[in-house]
């Protein structure tokens, strides 16, 4: 059982069932690092074997560089998210404290939300040591969420391992990038253009230099044979500008999937980090290698969830 009583089968059945109450309580079960039986039993509650389906909330990755307007573009999305009905869930990494391990919470003071609404929620998470990924914990949370929540978005400073990391958890990644900062040219330059399925370029009312680095991240998609992909100019000040064209692009993001593919490979991909976070190299070299996990993850059931995936992965190291 979890401290507040719920045991995790009981909170992934709720969040199953839409039950956005149960979402605290299922983060801070995620979040513990003492109780796996409990987490394993509510993300087997929210995985396709259990719904039938993949869970149906959109979960989108938003990273970027420090500064480049990233809590200011979230309020304006979840404005605009709600303005449409949808509910919607954001976790913000936070670079964690080497003290006590414990997330700085500054990103979710930054965004701006209706704390009566009880269709929003918002979430500071520890990134756990790891400069710009993703905690284990982030991403068992995106999955349960993404059983609730039209919306789940997971919000990463752009430094490290961050735009691969979200990459392989998100159905969407739109990267933020500050114009007249260097960010375009550096971004265009860092041989990362295969992440962003989106790529925004705040601070839109700045005019000719937002433009410029419209322009010349648009030509560099195209250089690439990207074409598909969208680069959208956004205002989060009055008069707000570019939010619509952003969630539209989104949206048309996820209508293009072929969803259950993408989730299968996200799940699997999540199960190898985190059994490589809990045993380290030596577990991966006792399944042979990064290539052989993921040979062998691909001849599973593809409605497993991660800890269900990570265990077969621990049994296989056994009997290798």
């Amino acid at each position: 059982m979890t401290p507040a009583g719920a045991s995790g089968a009981e909170l992934g059945r709720r969040l199953r069932e839409g039950d956005l109450s149960a979402a605290p309580a299922a983060l801070n079960l995620v979040e513990s690092k003492i109780r796996t039986d409990e987490v394993h039993a509510l993300l087997r509650e929210v995985s396709p074997a259990a719904i039938g389906s993949e869970p149906r909330g959109h979960l989108v990755g938003l990273t970027g560089p420090p500064g480049a307007g990233k809590s200011s573009l979230l309020s304006a999305l979840v404005r605009a998210w709600r303005d449409d009905g949808r509910s919607v869930a954001v976790l913000a990494v936070d670079p964690s404290s080497k003290r006590s391990g414990g997330s700085l919470l500054g990103d979710r003071a930054r965004i701006e939300f209706d704390p009566a609404d009880d269709r929003v929620l918002i979430r500071s998470t520890a990134a756990g040591g790891r400069l710009g990924g993703l905690a284990p914990a982030t991403r068992a949370a995106g999955h349960a969420l993404s059983a609730a929540f039209d919306v789940v978005v997971i919000e990463t400073v752009g430094v490290g391992q961050s735009e691969t990391e979200v990459a392989e958890v998100a159905d969407t990644v739109a990267v933020v990038v500050q114009p007249g900062s260097g960010d375009a040219l550096q971004f265009i330059k860092s041989g990362i253009m295969e992440v962003p399925d989106v790529l925004v370029v705040t601070k839109a009312d700045l005019g000719d230099i937002a433009l410029r680095a419209r322009r010349d991240l648009s030509a560099s998609l195209r250089s690439l044979g990207e074409r598909e992909k969208r680069v959208v100019a956004v205002s989060s000040i009055p008069p707000v500008s570019g939010i619509d064209d952003l969630v539209a692009a989104l949206d048309a993001h996820r209508a293009s999937l072929d969803l259950p593919a993408r989730r299968t490979d996200a799940r699997r991909t999540s199960a190898l980090a985190d059994y490589v976070v809990e045993h380290g190299e030596r577990g991966l070299r006792a399944l042979g290698g990064r290539r052989a996990a993921l040979r062998y993850l691909a001849e599973l059931d593809p409605g497993l969830d991660v800890a269900t995936l990570v265990d077969r992965l621990e049994e296989k190291a056994l009997t290798r």
